[in-house]
């Protein structure tokens, strides 16, 4: 049975890129946001089982998106996936939940660790 994955980035390049450092034997069902707004309904839809979320989007960002996902009880592995590599927001997005928080652009071989680290490879 394939492991529905939520890719969450407001950059198609980013979302593909991404998606590209999947494990390329890990049986997946990719799903798509473009926004956090995109993303809280996709998650309540198809209940992933992972979610690689980016932190800066317009609109509702990683932060909301993981506020409501608590507020909601929304549950799935989060790897955070940003650009902004600073200490603060590492530390928050593991407060509200994530299991890691990888730069961008990701790195398949980080991203394998986190993988197996949370038992979803």
């Amino acid at each position: 049975m394939a492991t529905p994955v939520l890719v969450v980035d407001d950059s198609t390049m980013s979302r593909k890129l991404t998606m590209r450092a999947l494990p390329a034997d890990w049986n997946v069902e990719l799903h798509q946001a473009s926004g956090g707004e995109e993303a809280l309904a996709l998650c309540r839809q198809i209940k992933p089982r992972l979610m690689l979320l980016d932190l800066t989007m317009p609109g509702m960002d990683g932060f909301e998106v993981l506020e409501a996902m608590g507020r909601e009880g929304l549950e799935c592995v989060v790897v955070v996936i940003s650009a902004d590599i600073q200490p603060k927001a590492e530390a928050r997005v593991l407060e509200l939940g994530a299991v890691a928080f990888l730069p961008k652009p990701v790195d398949a071989g980080q991203l394998a660790r986190v993988l197996r680290e949370n038992g979803l490879s």
